[in-house]
């Protein structure tokens, strides 16, 4: 990530966050069930450990980009939450099973500095030439690409390139691995993605555990309602001349103390082998008290009047409420819920398809779902017990699912991809097979793409004073073969493959903020293509330094030149667009001013602040507001630059499939299901942040529509309403009066109007329960 968005709270580089973290992970390690869960906490008590440790010896400094002593920042480092680095080096630790038989094969010490030479001598270069040509390799960190660029570099006739990369390499040649792993699969088709493999799909399956809610009804349905019946119906025989026994005016035959002892030697059967119910235990369930008057009287004491009572009481409330035994209701009743018992446990589908998949490339998505997830089949029903044509339920089939590979927007249309924080997942896949097509040399190519795919997955640091984070370029082994790029094609490749993201998210996911993950990947297609399309990030209120870097101005820029001459958006939030844009112009012609020593733009900090109304004391470069006040701020600057929609739209040149007024609908859909979750909550202010996001999409969405299309959108808008509870229509009235206001010519804060945003430093309007909430 870029800039300040990826700091955290400034409290959280003190000991006292990483000391609770800890607390957490001991209580975790120690009272958790599962022993997993347990594994896992004990870990993360050792890693917490650790970083309390550097914290204490001057090992770690929380907050810089280079959090390590002695690591350069290029160095991936082992992050945990918050952005605290540890001190360990992701690459480092222990020799890793291929590294340990790569250097048995060559005949060399079990350590790292030993391999490094081996790697570099004739036999080992004719290694990494051999990966580069069939690419059949895994790089998981970033470091594990170095030696293969080296390799290229020298093949190229590139000496100088790849003896300057060793010298930079070698004094960490002791620690951290420089190669990747070997594989026997070939590079990931660029084409396709997928959530996770085969094996990750297996091992969700395989951690289901039976149910002891559904076992327990399973067996009061298939074992102890049908053994009441049984009970029933012998209290309700008859012993002589039509006189039924539970009268207690005659004495029971001989023949009904047989069946009444054959069936308690049955209770106890059933009893000891079926544990999982357990209400025919109770005392003053009717099953017991059944029993418990046939246990006395088989033994041959009479029922005293108290016992007499509850039997009576028992057999006729079992009676009314079911019918007599035999009877075509109660006969009814019992048959389906012998169906129901019988179904297959989820458990049992489970191993099933675990089964299935047990077969397939561990490592791979599925190219077809359907076959995995199909009915129990005829065979499979003989080999399991399983009834034949059973269908697998919609919790075992979505592990599968996670586990198709297709198009990436094939997977958001199946709903595999159900977030935009998921589908940030997914992207830098087919982000690095993108940027990697400005190289050439097909080898340099498929390492470019593994290397992006790994340098992806580095944890972002705790930054503090604007610091950044650390990119791609900055990397010793990028650095060296800069020169091998075309941009030109590559930048048209980029920039198709943004547009087409760009759409896809802004679609998919109407109302939901972009992840700074997804972010940061479209900025480097972004940069790629040289769009000029400065895309920014979600600031966190708790750390803001109290300023903005430049492209914070440049989006609002663009956002001015798509939204000014009074669009609905500009006239929603009242923003003055033109003002903007000479902002724009002046700060560019002069010498940005450096904060932290990054640079700034004193001039938007100043104007979001104005607007915010957070008063003049404030400093343009220094905090000292509550989150509160620093969260109103941040709000302007996402409303001065639409928080990426006019960059995308303006520059990129997203265009939704459906039409802006779709957009808009959809966006308002997200505003009830948010203003929904409101209704009740003690912590609310979150969710109305939320709110406030979505709101400003369906605005933005809305301005770009036709006078015609707006207003058949707006007039559309209570049929939305009335879908949701009454609270959700009484919470957004005065948003959709003001929304109305200002379409008519208005402001949203005029008479019964209000403007909806989603920080305040006082009580929100949106928080309480409406009077219409019923």
């Amino acid at each position: 990530m870029n800039d300040d968005a990826d700091q955290q709270h400034l409290a959280e580089a003190d000991p006292g966050y990483a000391a609770r973290q800890l607390a957490r992970a001991f209580r975790t390690a120690l009272g958790h069930e599962d022993p997993d869960t347990r594994r896992r906490a004990d870990e993360r008590q050792r890693a917490w450990r650790s970083v309390l440790a550097g914290m204490a010896n001057g090992l770690l400094t929380i907050g810089s980009r280079t959090p390590v002593r002695d690591l350069p920042a290029w160095v991936t480092p082992e992050v945990l939450r918050g952005g605290f680095a540890t001190g360990a080096p992701s690459a480092g630790g222990p020799l890793t099973e291929y590294e340990a038989e790569a250097a048995r094969r060559a005949g060399v010490p079990q350590d790292r500095q030993a391999l490094f030479a081996y790697w570099l001598s004739e036999d080992g270069l004719a290694q990494l030439y051999e990966l580069l040509d069939d690419g059949r390799y895994e790089v998981t960190v970033p470091e594990e690409a170095a030696l293969l660029t080296v390799a290229w570099l020298g093949r190229a006739g590139e000496t100088d390139a790849a003896l300057g990369l060793v010298e930079e390499l070698a004094p960490f040649a002791g620690r951290l691995r420089f190669t990747p792993r070997p594989s026997t699969r070939p590079a990931p088709d660029a084409g396709t993605v997928h959530r996770w493999t085969v094996g990750e799909a297996g091992e969700s399956l395989a951690r289901r555990r039976t149910s002891k809610a559904v076992e327990t009804q399973r067996e009061a349905l298939a074992v102890w309602q049908p053994f009441g019946d049984e009970l029933l119906a012998h209290w309700l025989e008859t012993a002589a001349a039509g006189q039924p026994v539970l009268v207690g005016t005659r004495t029971p035959h001989p023949a009904w103390h047989g069946h009444g002892a054959e069936l308690l030697r049955r209770y106890r059967d059933l009893a000891a082998r079926h544990t999982h119910c357990t209400k025919h235990l109770k005392p003053k369930e009717n099953l017991a008290i059944l029993r418990g008057a046939l246990e006395e009287t088989v033994a041959g004491r009479e029922l005293d009047a108290r016992r007499l009572g509850l039997l009576r009481h028992a057999v006729t409330s079992m009676v009314r409420r079911r019918g007599l035994p035999g009877s075509a209701e109660l006969t009814a009743l019992r048959r389906e819920q012998a169906a129901q018992a019988a179904l297959p446990s989820h458990h049992a589908l489970a191993q099933l398809v675990l089964r299935r998949l047990s077969g397939l490339d561990q490592q791979a998505g599925v190219a077809e779902v359907a076959p995995l997830v199909a009915e129990v089949g005829e065979e499979e029903a003989r080999e399991t017990g399983l009834p034949a044509g059973a269908a697998i339920p919609a919790g075992v089939r979505r592990p599968v699912e996670a586990a198709l590979s297709a198009p990436l927007n094939t997977l958001v249309e199946r709903g595999v991809v159900p977030s935009a924080e998921v589908l940030a997942e997914l992207v830098p896949r087919l982000v690095a097979a993108t940027t990697a097509q400005a190289y050439p040399d097909p080898a340099l190519r498929t390492l470019a793409a593994a290397h992006h795919r790994a340098f992806a997955g580095r944890r972002s640091l705790l930054l503090l004073n604007l610091q950044r984070q650390v990119r791609a370029e900055e990397l010793p082994w990028v650095r060296a073969v800069a020169g091998q790029r075309t941009d030109g094609e590559a930048g048209a490749v980029s920039a198709v493959a943004l547009r087409q993201l760009g759409e896809l998210a802004v679609q998919a996911f109407p109302g939901t903020i972009l992840p700074n993950s997804l972010i940061r990947e479209l900025s480097v297609l972004a940069r790629q293509a040289e769009l000029g399309a400065p895309l920014v990030e979600e600031l966190a209120a708790d750390i803001f330094m109290g300023t903005f870097t430049p492209k914070f101005l440049a989006a609002a820029r663009i956002a001015a030149e798509l939204l000014g001459g009074g669009s609905l958006y500009e006239r929603y939030y009242v923003v003055d667009y033109r003002a903007v844009r000479n902002l724009a112009i002046v700060e560019t012609g002069e010498a940005l001013t450096r904060s932290y020593g990054a640079r700034t733009s004193p001039g938007f900090a100043k104007l979001c602040v104005e607007r915010a109304e957070a008063g003049s004391s404030r400093s343009r470069h220094g905090g000292g507001g509550s989150v509160a006040a620093n969260g109103k701020v941040i709000e302007q600057a996402q409303i001065l630059t639409t928080h990426n929609l006019a960059t995308l739209v303006h520059r990129v040149g997203i265009v939704p499939a459906a039409g802006w007024p779709d957009l808009a609908r959809r966006c308002f859909v997200t505003v009830c299901r948010l203003t929904g979750r409101v209704h009740g909550n003690p912590r609310p202010l979150s969710t109305i942040k939320d709110v406030a996001y979505a709101w400003r999409q369906l605005v933005f969405h809305l301005s770009l529509c036709t006078p015609g299309e707006r207003a058949r959108t707006l007039a559309g808008l209570p049929e939305e309403l009335s879908r949701h509870p009454a609270h959700v229509a009484g919470r957004l009235a005065p948003a959709l009066t003001g929304l109305h206001q200002v379409a008519e010519g208005g402001r949203a804060d005029e008479g019964a109007g209000r403007l909806l945003l989603g920080w305040t430093t006082d009580g929100h309007w949106l928080r309480p329960d409406p009077a219409s909430a019923g």
